[in-house]
């Protein structure tokens, strides 16, 4: 049985209920006393009164305790669920296989929906606009029309169907987070300029791209964050860097101290499209305050994509300046934390105190 973090109490469960939520089918069911049947949190039938109401981990429990399925609102629940998934599923391969990207209401008119209706649908489904996945689908065919080496730059940029190569240079940034030239040779043309040092958290490692701050890592190990930063950047060029670079992590330590002096510095935020969305949610939040997974997932406009959230926070590599500590579960109690519970404890206790 699949668990989540925003369906582990019976308060979650039932905000999921009363929403309907599909997002949460698989992962509890919710039995009524008064009717001796139990339904996936989505089902279209009426609600019952909370004190009715009992939860399950799985069916298999609900039916051990005398409880029956109630299938009619399960299946037609599913047979919605399973026709929006298939419309969706229709507009991404269009997208993928249009030469240049469709617009929104062309896309709209091949499946049959009002451009209104079906931007909201696609991204309930997908998380992303349909822009934005058609952003991701024109980096996909860049990346690997570069990765053959009978391709020239040139045609790769028309054969992802990019017009002009001013188009794409203004563009190339964000859709490889490179120059292509470097792209091509697996990274080999990006420099990374980093440190190590220490803070009341532990060991601490920062290192700049061309663009700016690319990485702040937490540990207890100077080596394994050096071996992490290695795997985010494995064509890299790594420098170790001196005395003057060292000023920079001292300015990143002193945020990590005191968060209320911010950090004025440019960042290098590398990231998928989703990724991106969540990331400026979580910089939006304020220093001394939370917010939810699932709070976060409304925010950006996606309220079924809570794994998806709690995914792209763990993946972020700029612990402090991208704040992900200041995600909590849905009933306030802190979740996992990339560079570990302790540390986000501290780090919320410390701006708490700001």
């Amino acid at each position: 049985m699949k668990t989540d973090l925003a369906y582990e109490t019976d308060e979650q469960r039932w905000a999921a209920v009363q929403a309907r939520d599909a997002a949460a089918d698989g992962h509890f069911v919710y039995a009524v006393r008064t009717t001796g049947v139990y339904c996936p949190p989505s089902a279209g039938s009426r609600l019952p009164k909370r004190e009715n109401v009992e939860f399950f981990d799985s069916a298999q429990a609900a039916e051990a305790a005398g409880y029956r399925c109630s299938r009619h609102p399960s299946k037609d629940q599913s047979s919605a669920a399973a026709e929006r998934a298939a419309l969706v599923a229709r507009a991404c391969r269009l997208i993928e296989a249009s030469d240049t990207p469709p617009s929104l209401e062309e896309l709209a008119a091949q499946v049959g929906k009002s451009p209104f209706h079906f931007h909201r649908l696609f991204k309930a489904e997908t998380g992303l606009t349909p822009k934005a996945y058609s952003s991701a689908a024109r980096a996909r065919r860049l990346r690997k029309e570069l990765s053959s080496p009978n391709t020239s730059i040139t045609d790769a940029i028309y054969d992802s169907g990019f017009n002009s190569n001013s188009r794409f240079y203004e563009a190339s940034g964000q859709l490889l987070g490179m120059r292509a030239r470097d792209y091509r040779a697996g990274g080999a043309g990006a420099v990374i300029r980093f440190a190590v040092g220490q803070c009341s958290l532990g060991a601490i490692l920062v290192a700049q791209s061309q663009r700016g701050i690319c990485a702040i890592l937490l540990g207890e190990d100077p080596e394994q964050l050096l071996r992490d930063l290695q795997d985010q950047f494995p064509k890299a060029e790594l420098i170790g860097c001196d005395a003057k670079f060292e000023q920079l992590i001292a300015r990143v330590v002193g945020f990590v101290e005191n968060p209320s002096i911010g950090l004025h510095l440019p960042l290098d935020v590398q990231g998928t499209a989703f990724q991106q969305r969540v990331w400026r949610a979580l910089c939006e939040i304020p220093s001394g305050a939370t917010a939810s997974y699932t709070e976060i997932a409304d925010r950006i406009g996606s309220p079924k994509a809570v794994r998806a959230v709690a995914q792209a926070c763990a993946s972020n590599h700029l612990a402090v300046a991208i704040p992900c500590h200041r995600v909590v579960r849905r009933d306030g109690d802190l979740a996992g934390y990339r560079w570990g519970v302790e540390r986000k404890r501290e780090l919320l206790r410390r701006e708490a105190q700001d």
